[in-house]
């Protein structure tokens, strides 16, 4: 399976290595997404990400899909988690390979620009001036955009 949301921290390093064993690729690329310590302003002491089963899950498989359309890819994993977590504490992994660093990377980052503005999470931050949720920003929308048909 190469698409995986799940509430359960994961290894990116052991993700990593079980990845690269899986045949001989000229390029890797790894991208894993933290919860911060600091948003707009605020401390954060946790987030919460929240999701519909199922319709996540095939959102994600369709994201995927376009990024082994568009680039030459040997392999995708996307790995991205949901319920409550702490600052520091991964929330999502995505490793691309290819035979050429230039698919590896483009489609890692599509892939990213993609989930953060696409995947059908709803994030709630608690910080020191309460809880809020958080929307795409407009930095977010543009990155996405550039993707775009």
């Amino acid at each position: 399976m190469t698409v995986r949301v799940q509430e359960e921290p994961f290894d990116a390093a052991a993700e990593y290595a079980a990845f690269r064993r899986a045949d001989n690729r000229g390029a890797t690329v790894m991208f894993t997404g933290t919860v911060r310590q600091m948003s707009e302003n605020a401390g954060i002491s946790a987030m919460t990400l929240e999701h519909y089963p199922g319709m996540t899950e095939r959102a994600l498989e369709e994201i995927e899909r376009q990024a082994r359309e568009r680039w030459d890819l040997r392999d995708v994993l996307v790995i991205h988690r949901y319920g409550r977590m702490l600052p520091g504490e991964d929330i999502v992994l995505v490793l691309t390979a290819s035979d050429h660093r230039r698919d590896a990377y483009e489609a890692s980052m599509f892939l990213m620009d993609w989930l953060k503005t696409k995947a059908p999470f709803w994030k709630l931050e608690e910080t020191d001036t309460g809880e809020r949720w958080v929307e795409a920003k407009e930095t977010d929308d543009a990155a996405a955009a550039r993707w775009e048909e």
